[in-house]
């Protein structure tokens, strides 16, 4: 029993009563005569009143019994069984929470009281729990209230926020820290203690307060055919649990690993199970092209989300063909089949790694971002001589590395100190951008509504942050102290790796865009899509040398057609 449903009792009851005003006052109106009930005549007005007052308590009252008992009478029967309980962000989701605790009868939690940022809240109640403070009195509240668990109940926090507020729990001796998790589904909100997650690692050290136009990202995505690659990967599978939460018309998840699309089919149906029949699972390779003919055949696409590729720096030094294969041949063949089967838009994840690439995989990445560009112009001169209706758009999205994705340092860090370490850091000096998945690919989203036709984009990552603070960080949070608990070893710098990743070239340049952290990158560098072929030609020619002649030739390509591709400047 909520508002809206006493609003509705309300509603009913006033029409009720106004049919039965009409029924017995007919005699008044000649022309419905007809249907006279002279028997009913004579009433008071007045019993219209008590007869509505008397049906809203009984028709309310029975249905508001069950949330008086639990949230009031339970509270003061069972509120001692609980944790005492502080509860950060006094606003709907902290809301949400207390009344889950009042339908658990406080047997897990029981609140104490709220700490809230917007001090005109300070003082008022909520569910009869009083807002106590803000939140730098969050000693000062545990102290004082001898609270035994604190509960993190604003879903948008920045990781600098979030550490003080859990350094100041734990400096408390508090060991149950919650936090609620990444909301995907805005249009059904509900989060309850079942739903409530443990603080990671990613959120103390690289969460950032993201802030996006929802109501443009549902206008780009609802009622969309979407088509994700890569989709069972960090960055596919977080752009699939955002995408779903925007009701697009039907979602294709396109991947080469069966497991990770398994485990992704049942992440989605406890996350949305109302979507199940509007998403597909396909396994496949994007090098191999009739599959990708036959995927666009059978379902359309009009929008693509490209991010399968391969990303490990060192693996594709080794590996330099399959880089190839995959991040350019892999790249064309969607670009191409898009084109064919009239798709609206084409975004591809890039990486700040094609920026005066020293590896591998930044250069055939680079490459995959010229493919784009080509197929930008060509595709819509094509389907310009064949008089198609509409219009294509290919744009690339850059962005730095993400915290906890495969393959990244977090992983690693965390099973060096599970063993006790030494963790391992390439060099002293070593610098990333890092931002959260969640975080990265909410503004991809709104990324792929700003960006128009060839452009790239490039995300603001914030401040680059030194991998030997990052380790020294995670050691102390695992109550630790550096170099005396768990040491450090710098090993030197792997293969295709460089001290510092830019976001741009020298001769490049950002403009800004409607959003402060998507900027658009301005350069004149670009190649023909007769030019990519006659390029993809040579790489082909490359690719068929069984010695190792063919990777030396995959190299010089690289070098030739990649512009400041220097694999010594590392």
């Amino acid at each position: 029993m909520g508002i809206n449903d006493l609003c509705n009792i309300v509603n009913a009851i006033i029409v009720a009563n106004s049919v039965l005003m009409v029924l017995i006052w007919v005699p008044f109106a000649p022309a419905l005569q007809f249907i006279s009930l002279p028997h009913l005549s004579g009433f008071p007005r007045s019993i219209f009143l008590i007869d509505g007052f008397i049906s809203l308590i009984l028709l309310s009252g029975i249905r508001i019994s069950k949330r008086l008992y639990l949230e009031v009478i339970a509270k003061k029967r069972y509120g001692k069984q609980g944790k005492k309980t502080i509860i950060i962000g006094a606003g709907n989701t902290g809301e949400m929470i207390v009344r889950d605790m009042a339908r658990q009868g406080f047997s897990d939690f029981y609140p104490i009281g709220f700490l809230d940022d917007d001090k005109t809240r300070i003082g008022t109640y909520i569910h009869g729990i009083k807002v106590i403070g803000t939140t730098n009195k969050i000693r000062d509240a545990i102290r004082k209230y001898n609270a035994e668990a604190v509960i993190i109940a604003i879903p948008s926090l920045d990781h600098k926020t979030i550490r003080n507020i859990y350094n100041a729990a734990k400096d408390s001796k508090i060991d149950t820290i919650k936090i609620v998790p990444k909301i995907y589904d805005f249009h059904k909100l509900d989060i309850n203690l079942k739903s409530l997650e443990e603080i990671r690692i990613e959120d103390l050290i690289g969460r950032q307060a993201v802030k996006v136009n929802y109501e443009e990202i549902e206008g780009f995505l609802k009622d969309k055919i979407i088509l994700i690659t890569g989709a069972g990967g960090s960055i596919g599978s977080e752009i699939t649990m955002q995408v779903c939460a925007f009701h697009p018309r039907k979602v294709i998840l396109f991947d080469i690993d069966e497991t990770a699309l398994h485990n992704m089919s049942l992440k989605l149906g406890r996350s949305f199970p109302y979507s199940k029949d509007k998403i597909f699972f396909i396994t496949g390779d994007i090098r191999d092209e009739d599959r990708i003919e036959e995927v666009f055949k059978t379902f359309s696409p009009q929008i693509v989300f490209h991010a399968a590729a391969y990303k490990h720096v060192p693996m594709m030094e080794y590996n330099p063909k399959e880089a190839v294969k995959v991040n350019m041949f892999g790249t064309y063949l969607l670009a191409k089949a898009s084109v064919d089967y009239g798709v609206e838009k084409f975004i591809m994840i890039s990486t700040d790694k094609a920026v005066s690439p020293t590896s591998i995989m930044g250069a055939t990445k680079r490459m995959a971002e010229h493919i784009c560009k080509a197929f930008n112009n060509a595709g819509n001169q094509q389907l310009a001589v064949s008089n198609q209706d509409g219009r294509i758009e290919f744009v690339s999205v850059r962005f730095g590395n993400v915290l906890g994705s495969r393959g990244s340092v977090l992983p690693l860090f965390l099973e060096q100190l599970r063993y006790g370490g030494p963790l391992t850091i390439t060099h002293r000096e070593m610098q990333r951008y890092f931002m959260t998945i969640p975080e990265a690919v909410s503004l991809v989203l709104q990324a792929s509504v700003i960006g128009k036709g060839e452009e790239v984009l490039v995300l603001d990552m914030g401040e680059p942050i030194k991998i030997v603070e990052l380790a020294e960080e995670l050691i102390r949070i695992h109550g630790l102290e550096p170099y005396k608990d768990v040491d450090l070893e710098f090993i030197g710098l792997r293969p295709g790796e460089k001290l510092f990743e830019e976001i741009l070239t020298a001769e490049e340049e950002t403009v800004a865009s409607k959003h402060k952290k998507v900027f658009v990158v301005k350069n004149s560098e670009k190649y023909s899509l007769d030019d990519i072929t006659t390029i993809l030609d040579k790489f082909g020619a490359a690719l068929k040398e069984k010695s190792s002649d063919g990777d030396k030739q995959i190299r010089h390509l690289l070098k030739k057609y990649v512009k400041h591709f220097n694999e010594d400047s590392h």
